[in-house]
C-alpha cells in the first residue's frame, strides 16, 4: 500500500517526537505539520517548492518543552486557529511546564497562558490529550484537555477575553487518566465526546444543546473497563449513516464497536482485528481513494498494521514500507500535503508519553531518538473530493460532519477536531469516489446543526464551504 517518501523532508534527523497537528499556522491558507517535540524543539514542517522544510519560530519552537498533545481550534473568533501545547514532564501528579497556548495576533505568536491574567488557569497536571470543542455550537472552541488522575479541563475565551475553565459547569469534569481523546456529533446533533482511559472505562459524553453534557458510556455500550485504553477515532465503516468507534490499546484487544439504529453501540471487532499490540495512536482515512476508509494503528516497537472494510468486515492488508517493525511510534496523522488529492502517511517516533512508563513502554528519550516518516500510497486513477466547512468566522470548522453522494452511495466523515491520541488530523472531510470523477450531492452539517447541501460539485479538487448567511 504504502512508498517511503521520508526524503521529501529537508531535514530530518532521530529526535523524540510525539503529537501531529495539520493547522494552517502562518494564514496563507495551507496547513502545515506542527511536531511535538519532547525537551527538543517543536515543528512547523511547510510544503515549499517540493519539500517539507521547519518554519518554526522560536516561540512555537519551545525547544525547552517536553511537548506531548496537540490540538488546534479558533477559540476568539478571528478566523485563524490558535495551537494548544501539551507539556507533560511528569508521569502523574503536578508538573514544572505548564502547557502552552499559542495564539497569533498580525505575524506576532503570544502564549496565552504566558499572559499575566490567564496564568491562573493554566494547566499544571500531567496530562494525556487535547481535543476542540464548540460546544455552542458558536464557531468559536473551547480545549477540551485530558488530565492524569485529574478532571478533565475545558479552557475557553471568556467575553473579557480571559481563559477559563468551563468543564464542570459543562458536566465534563469527570476525573480519569483519559489517553485518546475526540470530539464530533456521534450521538447528538452537536459535538459530543468520547475518551478512552488507561485504568477505567471509557466515556461518552452526550451534548445536551444547551451547553451541558451527561455520561453515557456504559448505558450505550462502550464503556469497556479494561484498563489499557490509548487512542480512539471514528468512522462510519458500514456506510450506515452512525459513526462507529475503533479504540486502540496498549497490549490489550483493539476494540471496534459498531453503533446500531438507537444509539447503542455492539463491539464487533474480528479476531485479528482485536489482535493485542502495543498502539498508541489510530487513523481513518480513505489512503487509495476507493471510497472506504482504511484503518492504521501506528504501534510501538512493533510492526504497525492496517485494516480495509472488505465484504462488511476488517480485513487486514499489506502495508508495505509503512509496517516499519522497529519504529517507535508515537504520533500519526493522513495529510494531502502536496496537494494532488492523494493523502500522506506521516509517522512520529520516540519516548513512549515523555519516557514514563506508566503510560506504556517506558522508552527513555535519549533511546527512542527516530526519523519521522512520510508514506505514500501508491497511485491509482480514482476520483476524489476534499470539503473544507468553515465557521462564521472563515476558520475550520472542526467537528462538522460532511456526507457525500456518489453513485448512489452515501459517505460520511466528521472533520477532526481531535484524533487517536497526541494528534489532530487536518480540517477537511477526505473523500474518495472509486473509479467515478462525478459526485451528486455533498450536505455540510455543522455542530450548531446549521446543514447546507451542494449539488453536483465538481470532483477532484478542494471544496470550501462557507458558513451560510444569516
Amino acid at each position: 500500500m504504502f512508498l517511503d517518501c521520508s526524503s521529501l523532508i529537508a531535514e530530518n534527523p532521530p529526535r523524540p517526537s510525539n503529537g501531529i497537528a495539520v493547522t494552517d499556522i502562518d494564514g496563507d491558507g495551507a496547513f502545515e505539520l506542527v511536531v511535538a517535540g519532547y525537551r527538543t524543539a517543536n515543528l512547523v514542517l511547510k510544503w515549499v517548492d517540493g519539500r517539507l522544510v521547519d518554519v518554526a519560530g522560536p516561540l512555537l519552537a519551545d525547544p525547552a518543552g517536553p511537548a506531548l498533545g496537540l490540538a488546534a481550534a479558533d477559540i476568539d473568533g478571528d478566523g485563524r486557529e490558535e495551537l494548544y501545547v501539551v507539556n507533560c514532564d511528569r508521569a502523574t501528579g503536578s508538573k514544572d511546564m505548564a502547557d502552552r497556548l499559542f495564539a497569533c495576533f498580525g505575524k506576532h505568536w503570544i502564549d496565552l497562558f504566558a499572559q499575566a491574567e490567564n496564568a491562573g488557569a493554566a494547566n499544571h497536571t500531567a496530562a494525556g490529550a487535547v481535543a476542540a470543542m464548540d460546544r455552542w455550537g458558536h464557531g468559536r472552541y473551547g480545549f477540551l484537555v485530558a488530565t492524569d488522575g485529574g478532571p478533565l479541563h475545558l479552557y475557553e475565551l471568556t467575553r473579557r477575553g480571559r481563559l477559563e475553565d468551563g468543564a464542570e459547569e459543562a458536566g465534563l469534569d469527570s476525573i480519569g487518566a483519559a489517553r485518546g481523546v475526540t470530539a464530533l456529533s456521534i450521538v447528538s446533533d452537536h459535538m459530543d465526546v468520547v475518551t478512552v482511559n488507561d485504568g477505567g472505562p471509557n466515556e461518552l459524553f452526550r451534548n445536551l444543546g444547551d451547553g451541558n453534557f451527561e455520561e453515557i458510556a456504559e448505558e450505550r455500550g462502550i464503556a469497556d473497563s479494561r484498563p489499557s485504553g490509548r487512542a480512539v477515532v471514528a468512522l462510519d465503516a458500514d456506510g450506515d449513516g452512525l459513526f462507529d468507534l475503533v479504540v486502540g490499546t496498549w497490549d490489550g484487544a483493539q476494540r471496534y464497536f459498531q453503533q446500531r439504529m438507537g444509539g447503542g453501540f455492539v463491539e464487533a471487532a474480528g479476531a485479528d482485528f482485536s489482535m493485542p499490540g502495543r498502539i498508541f495512536t489510530v487513523v481513518a482515512a480513505d489512503f487509495d481513494n476507493d471510497g472506504y476508509e482504511e484503518l492504521f494503528f501506528h504501534a510501538h516497537g512493533e510492526p504497525n498494521r492496517l485494516f480495509g472494510w472488505r465484504n462488511d468486515q476488517w480485513q487486514e492488508l499489506e502495508l508495505g514500507d509503512a509496517a516499519e517493525p522497529k519504529g517507535l511510534g508515537t504520533g500519526a496523522v493522513a495529510a494531502d500535503i502536496d496537494g494532488d488529492g492523494r493523502l500522506e502517511l506521516i509517522l512520529a517516533h520516540g519516548s513512549s508519553h515523555g519516557g514514563h512508563g506508566s503510560h506504556g513502554g517506558g522508552q527513555g528519550a535519549e533511546g527512542s531518538a527516530q526519523p519521522l516518516s512520510v508514506f505514500r500510497p501508491e497511485a491509482t486513477n480514482n476520483g476524489w473530493l476534499r470539503v473544507q466547512p468553515l465557521t462564521p468566522f472563515g476558520a475550520p470548522a472542526r467537528g462538522a460532519v460532511v456526507s457525500l453522494t456518489v453513485g448512489g452511495r452515501r459517505q460520511r466523515r466528521a472533520v477532526c477536531a481531535g484524533s487517536g491520541y497526541l494528534c489532530q488530523g487536518e480540517p477537511v472531510a477526505h473523500f474518495g469516489l472509486g473509479p467515478l470523477h462525478a459526485v451528486e450531492q455533498v450536505e455540510v452539517r455543522w455542530p450548531d446543526g446549521t446543514v447546507v447541501t451542494v449539488d453536483n460539485p465538481p470532483a477532484d479538487r478542494l471544496l470550501i464551504v462557507p458558513y451560510p448567511p444569516e
